[in-house]
């Protein structure tokens, strides 16, 4: 298969999926034997997209999270270590343990924050292109949020005005399919959400969430969109979560409709698919089971780092409640 891309990026964009789906592993892991705090709204499934969005991105450019945040900060380079204790409810993590999974946030990866409320980070991500945009740098801002999302009032409201203003920002919408155990074909007569950009005059692109490199490819297009002053762009990236809602989430409710659903879309599972696409590109199994070494090495390091760490003073339960970031 040919592509644009340097070897050396093909075996970057394997490394932070197989980071994402090693990590996330772990995380439950500790949410099973009762050691983290709170729920765990795992990505598994879903690498293909954050890592191909964020693969456009420069360091200096902003995200705005959702409650299956993980992948997203994965992608964005955060310290795996200090991710591990945040979910852990520990002192050293990325906001000292008061965070836990749905609000990890770290300012110094432009991550504005992982967002507990459905489109509850669609306003704060639009608010970070509207600065940028009245600073006059080349900075962009992206905004994940999924399905059901689409429905909130915060979505139109926001893309209206990022559209009117012409304001340098991609909505990306994670479509998979099911908004707790609501499935959006059952609540939105359209057949792609993407569509709803003609209503606020702006592309609207459907892509391949289990394909890396082509969200990449679409994530691109709408990154020079921006930084050139043309305004937002909505991309649905059509993909599954693999685990329900959350961790204890059996999700019955997919298996009355189609009980061969989830195994189809396992088939296509984006990390092992794009290790096969990989091999086939003159890269070879060394050089991927090397960089699954360095992951595994790195993962465990964050769950001693995490283990080890301890719990935030009770004193400190009322400090870091304002910021001037």
């Amino acid at each position: 298969m040919e592509t644009k891309y340097s070897k050396k990026h093909l075996l970057s964009l394997y490394e932070i999926m197989y980071k994402m789906r090693r990590f996330e592993e772990e995380v439950f892991e500790f949410y099973k034997k009762g050691m983290m705090p709170g729920l765990a709204h795992l990505y598994l499934g879903e690498e293909a997209v954050a890592t191909g969005v964020c693969a456009a991105l420069k360091e200096d450019d902003y995200i705005g999270s959702t409650h299956r945040g993980h992948g997203h900060l994965v992608a964005r380079g955060a310290d795996l270590g200090k991710m591990m204790a945040e979910i852990l409810g520990k002192a050293t993590g990325y906001s000292k343990g008061k965070g836990g999974s749905m609000h990890i946030m770290a300012m110094d990866k432009g991550i504005l924050g992982a967002n507990g409320i459905v489109g509850g980070e669609i306003p704060i991500a639009t608010g970070a292109a509207y600065s940028a945009k009245y600073r006059m740098t080349d900075q962009i801002a992206v905004s994940f949020f999924g399905d059901s999302a689409t429905n909130e009032g915060t979505f139109h409201e926001s893309i209206n005005m990022a559209a009117a203003w012409n304001l340098p920002i991609i909505y990306v919408i994670e479509n998979n399919l099911y908004g707790i155990s609501v499935d959006i074909r059952d609540v939105t007569n359209t057949a792609n959400l993407a569509d709803r950009a003609l209503g606020y005059g702006i592309p609207g692109v459907v892509v391949d969430g289990m394909d890396v490199l082509a969200v990449q490819k679409a994530a691109e297009e709408a990154a020079e969109r921006a930084r050139s002053g043309n305004g937002p762009t909505l991309i649905e990236c059509k993909t599954y979560r693999w685990q329900g809602h959350h961790v204890g989430d059996p999700a019955v409710y997919r298996e009355r409709k189609d009980s061969n659903e989830k195994a189809s879309w396992m088939e296509r599972c984006p990390v092992a698919c794009f290790r096969d696409q990989i091999l086939s590109m003159k890269i070879t199994e060394k050089e991927v089971a090397k960089i699954e070494d360095a992951v595994e090495a790195e993962v465990q390091a964050a769950v001693k780092f995490a283990e080890e760490s301890p719990y935030p003073d009770p004193a400190e339960a009322y400090t870091d409640l304002f910021s001037d970031l």
